[in-house]
């Protein structure tokens, strides 16, 4: 496979809930290594993409290629062969309350690998030491904070060393120190790892800290009118609804 194949292409996507449309005539490619970020405002479609780019919804049409491999929700060969490359980390963590931390991020290594109990917690302790967790292993998630619940369901996203990680509203709910701390480490896991990370957001704090380009989706059009690096589509929008999404306080943000 030759290395300038995108990690994620997405061609002609139609959006549907029923008779309505979401979005259409969706297309872009995610770069291996690229911080990439679904933005638009509330209702755009921004978390709807993100359902069927990890299979949790099929297309009305078109399709969703990962690494050059069309991924059929239908077919659960290549489901199964995709969600062993990716990692999710949902709004609100998703954490299990039942479960320690240590727990939480073992589940994937238990599901998806044939590792040792030994290995196992090697491998847990050294995902929660990357995410600044370390020590934290047999805390359940009511006894941390938010930002460390959010860093914890981070470290159980990423147990597998997935090719590609996907971020639903990272900063949602996170006082400024803690969104910035979660910014650092998507950038860290770019750097250290190489990992393709595409991120659903509308905090302009985090999109111009982090992306390497960003999609916007147009409520109003239903498909994505702008994509491009976010400094210079806040400097040269090509319309003025990216203009106005990029140029407003991050206060009135929503």
């Amino acid at each position: 496979m030759s290395d300038e194949t995108p990690a994620i292409e997405v061609r002609d996507l139609t959006m549907r809930y029923g008779d309505r449309i979401i979005m259409q005539d969706i297309n872009f490619t995610v770069a291996r290594g690229e911080v990439f970020v679904l933005m638009g405002g509330s209702g755009s479609g921004k978390s709807t993409l993100l359902k069927h780019l990890i299979g949790l919804k099929s297309p009305a049409q078109g399709s969703i290629l990962f690494e050059g491999e069309a991924f059929d929700i239908t077919d659960d060969a290549a489901r199964s062969r995709v969600l062993r490359r990716i990692g999710v980390l949902y709004q609100n963590g998703a954490l299990w309350s039942g479960l320690t931390l240590a727990e939480n991020v073992a589940l994937p290594l238990e599901e998806f690998t044939e590792l040792d109990a030994r290995a196992i917690a090697e491998t847990v302790s050294f995902k929660l030491a990357l995410v600044g967790l370390r020590g934290f292993e047999e805390f359940y998630p009511s006894a941390i904070s938010g930002g460390m619940r959010k860093r914890a369901a981070l470290a159980r996203a990423i147990a597998l060393d997935p090719d590609v990680l996907f971020f639903d509203e990272p900063s949602s709910g996170l006082d400024p120190i803690s969104a910035s701390r979660l910014d650092d480490l998507i950038l860290e896991l770019k750097a250290s790892f190489g990992t393709t990370i595409v991120i659903v957001t509308h905090d302009l704090d985090s999109i111009f800290r982090v992306a390497d380009r960003a999609l916007f989706l147009d409520i109003d059009t239903k498909t994505a009118t702008a994509l491009g690096p976010p400094a210079e589509l806040r400097d040269h929008p090509p319309n003025p609804q990216v203009h106005q999404f990029l140029t407003r306080s991050s206060e009135g943000a929503s």
